[in-house]
């Protein structure tokens, strides 16, 4: 298969919000972001769906030296082979490739974090760093432009720990910080046995505002100069704040549900997002 057209191909399977803000970008850049996402969700899909960690770790160092012959040799891979041009284009550097593995891997080596500080480290590689790649793709001219995609990317990934509390507790994993479970008096077994209590709330509420806070944090880091040429990463965040403002609509019931926006109100935020930026 053309490499370009399994990217396109894993990009659109996959559901994610993220797809629907690439339909909006010029056909040079909607073709590297969509070969840097189908990367991300390829080392993902490793992690999630092997269920032999050692087999998984051995999959994660194929893919270190996929990494490796993007930049200098003939990768094997459809994904990698889709992003040697696009690497050389953009300015993807090999570095932050590899972070987003070393972010992946770190899903068979912790269960749990104790403390926000360290989850900082796996947002940041398994989010900001995608953010970092993904402004250089969309392009800009102020370097501020690096701290908004930062914490945007603290933002997306806070989201998905708050929307997939219930799903990561049935895979034994528990991204909030015990620190702050302990703060809150909530207790991993009331997490991992789906027991909603009211200090559960008080925790969730906890968490939705930090993530509330890194959105705003983002937004004030965006120069007004780089602001149409990174509409894309607007449009992500118009449909992951919604996604989280669901979340607060329905209850915070997250550990028996999963909310999910439509794949038409998906859209029609995306556009709406378009338009407004």
């Amino acid at each position: 298969m053309d490499p370009d057209q399994y990217c396109q191909d894993k990009a659109a399977t996959s559901g994610s919000s993220f797809y629907y803000s690439f339909l909006f970008l010029p056909k040079d850049k909607r073709r590297a972001i969509t070969a840097l996402y189908a990367f991300c969700r390829e080392v993902d899909d490793v992690v999630d769906e092997c269920s032999d960690v050692q087999v998984a770790r051995t999959t994660l160092n194929w893919w270190r030296g996929q990494v490796v012959e993007i930049y200098g040799g003939k990768p094997q891979h459809p994904v990698a082979q889709a992003l040697v041009p696009v690497a050389k284009q953009f300015n993807l550097t090999q570095e932050h490739l590899l972070e987003i593995i070393d972010g992946m891997e770190m899903d068979l080596d912790q269960q749990h974090y104790a403390d926000f500080k360290s989850l900082q480290l796996y947002c940041y590689r398994v989010a900001s760093v995608v953010g970092l790649l993904a402004a250089e793709i969309f392009g800009y001219t102020d370097r501020k432009t690096l701290k908004y995609a930062h914490d945007l990317g603290i933002a997306f990934q806070l989201t998905n720990i708050i929307r997939d509390v219930g799903e990561d507790a049935r895979r034994n994993r528990i991204y909030l910080p015990m620190d702050e479970l302990a703060q809150f008096g909530v207790t991993t077994a009331e997490i991992l046995n789906a027991k909603e209590t009211e200090n559960f709330q008080k925790l969730m509420a906890f968490q939705i505002e930090r993530a509330q806070r890194y959105y705003q944090q983002a937004l004030e880091h965006l120069p007004a100069l780089d602001r149409k040429a990174q509409r894309t990463g607007l449009i992500m965040a118009t449909i992951y704040q919604a996604t989280l403002q669901e979340v607060v609509a329905s209850g915070c019931h997250v550990l028996k549900e999963r909310i999910s926006l439509t794949p038409r109100y998906k859209l029609w935020l995306a556009f709406k997002a378009w338009l407004k930026n």
